[in-house]
C-alpha cells in the first residue's frame, strides 16, 4: 500500500499538479454546476413576473439549461480529452461566468434563456474536464478514495444548497442574484485552476471528435421540446406542431446515422445500447429525469402561488426533501449490500410515484404541512434510492473502458428527460388551468402535472421490471453478464 501511494504520489508530482488545489477547483466546479441546477426553481414565480414571461415560456429557464448541458455532454468529455483537460476547463468556467453575468442582466425572456443556454454549454465543457482531472491527478490508493468521496458530498450539497440559497437570493437580493451567485465561484475556480492545475501537454490530433452528432442531438432534442411547449398555441394536429415533431424526429434519426458511420470519434456506440443494462438504466432515467423535473417546478409555484409562501420561506420548507434525498442516497448505499440494484430501484422508484401521487391531492386551501411535507420526505426518500443503482446499473454490465461512455451517456438520458417531461407536464398543467388564474385552478393544474409525473415514475419502475436482466440470470450485484 505504502509504494502505491508513493508512486502516485510521484506521478503528480511529476506531472506538475499540486493536487489539494486541484482537488478544491474540481469540488468548487462540482458545487456551481450542481447549485445551478435547482438554485433558479424558487426564484421562478418572480422571474417570470420580473420578466414578462407566459405560464408555459417560464420552463424555458429550466428546459435551456438541460437541454444544452444533456445534449452537449459527450461531446464536452470527448473535447476535453482532445485538446486537453486544464484547456477546456477554464474555457468553460469562462463561459459559465459569463453567461452568469448576462443573464443577471437579462431585460427580457429571450435574454435569459439564451443565457441559460450558454450556461448549460459551459456546464458540459466543465463537468467531464473536472471529473477527469481528478481521476488523473488520484489515479489510486486511500487518497482516490477520499477524494472522489469529498467530490460525491459537494455535488449533494451544491444540489441541497441550491434550493434554500435561491429562496433567500430572490427574496433579499433579487432574483437576478440566482444568476450572479455564480460569478465569486467562478473566480475563485478559475484562480485555484490556473496556479494549481498540471498544464496540459500537446493536443491529441487523434479521433476527432463527432460535432456534428453533438449539434443533431441537441438540435433535434430542442424542436421536441419546442414543438410539445408550442402546443399551447398549436394543437397536436395542427399543421405547425406536426412539422416541428416531424422535423425533430428527422434531426434525431440523423444523429442515429451519422453516429453509425461517421469516420471521427462517436460520441455514443450504439450497440452499446443493446446491452439491456445500459439501454433499461437509461429508458428508466429518461422518464425519472422528467419527473424530478416537474415536482421541483410544480412544487415551488404551489407553494408561492398558492399558499402564498415568500421566496425564502419556500427555500427553507424544500429542506426536508433535500434531506430525504441525502438519506435516501445513503440508504441505498447500504441496501445496496444485501440487494441486488434492480430491486433498490423498484422499490425506491415505487416510493417515489407514491409521493407524487399523494402531491396530487394538494388543495387550494391546503397547508404546508398537511399537503406538502408529508409527499416531500415519502417523494424525496425514493428519489433517493434511485440515484446510484441507476448508475450501477448502467455502468456494471459494461466494459470498463466503457464505463465513463456509459455513464455520461446516463448523466445526458436524465437531463433531456427532465427538459422533455417538463415540457409535456407544464403543457398539461397550464391547459388543466384555463385561462382563468386563480389559485383553485393553478391548484388544478399542479396536481395533474404531478400525477402524472407519479404515471411517468410507474412507467419506469415497469422498464425496471421487464428489461432488467433479473438477479438469478446475472451476475452477485444484479448486473448483466457479459
Amino acid at each position: 500500500m505504502a509504494s502505491t501511494q508513493l508512486t502516485s504520489e510521484k506521478t503528480v508530482v511529476a506531472s506538475g499538479a499540486r493536487p489539494g488545489t486541484t482537488l478544491a477547483a474540481v469540488s468548487v466546479v462540482q458545487f456551481m454546476v450542481s447549485l445551478d441546477l435547482t438554485v433558479v426553481n424558487v426564484g421562478l414565480p418572480r422571474i417570470g413576473s420580473g420578466l414578462g414571461f407566459s405560464e408555459v415560456g417560464l420552463t424555458w429557464v429550466i428546459h435551456a439549461y438541460a437541454l444544452t448541458f444533456g445534449g452537449l455532454l459527450l461531446l464536452g468529455g470527448k473535447i476535453a480529452d482532445r485538446y486537453g483537460h486544464k484547456r477546456v476547463m477554464l474555457s468553460g468556467l469562462g463561459l459559465f461566468g459569463l453567461a452568469s453575468l448576462v443573464g443577471g442582466l437579462a431585460q427580457g425572456p429571450g435574454q435569459l434563456v439564451a443565457a441559460r443556454a450558454a450556461q448549460g454549454v459551459g456546464a458540459a465543457a466543465l463537468a467531464p474536464a473536472a471529473l477527469a482531472l481528478l481521476a488523473s491527478t488520484f489515479p489510486g490508493g486511500r487518497e482516490r478514495v477520499k477524494a472522489f468521496g469529498i467530490w460525491s458530498g459537494v455535488n449533494a450539497a451544491g444540489g441541497a444548497v441550491g434550493v434554500l440559497a435561491g429562496g433567500l437570493l430572490t427574496q433579499y437580493a433579487g432574483w437576478q442574484w440566482v444568476m450572479y451567485i455564480n460569478l465569486p465561484m467562478a473566480a475563485v475556480a478559475l484562480a485555484l485552476a490556473w496556479r494549481g492545475i498540471a498544464a496540459d501537454g500537446p493536443p491529441n490530433r487523434r479521433g476527432r471528435p463527432d460535432v456534428l452528432g453533438a449539434v443533431l442531438a441537441t438540435a433535434g432534442a430542442a424542436l421536441l421540446v419546442f414543438g410539445v411547449v408550442r402546443t399551447e398555441q398549436h394543437p397536436w394536429t395542427s399543421t405547425t406542431t406536426l412539422a416541428t415533431l416531424a422535423i425533430a424526429l428527422v434531426l434525431l434519426a440523423a444523429f442515429v446515422q451519422v453516429e453509425r458511420t461517421t469516420k471521427r470519434d462517436p460520441l455514443i456506440r450504439l450497440g452499446l445500447l443493446a446491452n439491456r443494462s445500459v439501454a433499461g438504466a437509461n429508458l428508466f432515467a429518461l422518464l425519472f429525469g422528467g419527473a424530478m423535473a416537474s415536482l421541483l417546478y410544480f412544487v415551488s409555484l404551489y407553494l408561492q402561488r398558492v399558499l402564498d409562501s415568500s421566496p425564502a420561506r419556500t427555500g427553507v420548507e424544500f429542506l426536508p426533501f433535500t434531506l430525504g434525498v441525502i438519506a435516501g442516497s445513503t440508504l441505498a448505499v447500504k441496501l445496496g449490500y444485501k440487494y441486488s440494484p434492480r430491486s433498490v430501484l423498484i422499490t425506491g422508484g415505487t416510493l417515489a410515484a407514491l409521493g407524487f401521487a399523494w402531491f396530487g391531492l394538494i388543495r387550494p386551501d391546503g397547508s404546508y404541512l398537511v399537503d406538502a411535507l408529508g409527499p416531500s420526505v415519502v417523494a424525496s426518500i425514493g428519489i433517493g434510492f434511485c440515484l446510484a443503482p441507476a448508475v450501477s446499473i448502467a455502468t456494471g454490465g459494461v466494459a470498463p473502458h466503457e464505463a465513463g461512455a456509459a455513464s455520461g451517456v446516463l448523466n445526458s438520458t436524465r437531463q433531456i428527460g427532465a427538459a422533455l417531461g417538463l415540457a409535456a407536464l407544464g403543457t398539461a398543467a397550464n391547459d388543466r388551468t384555463g385561462k382563468t388564474v386563480t389559485p383553485g385552478s393553478l391548484t388544478d393544474g399542479y396536481a395533474l402535472g404531478m400525477l402524472a409525473g407519479a404515471g411517468l415514475l410507474v412507467c419506469a419502475v415497469l422498464i425496471v421490471v421487464l428489461v432488467l436482466p433479473r438477479p438469478d440470470r446475472a451476475t452477485g450485484n444484479g448486473e448483466q453478464k457479459p
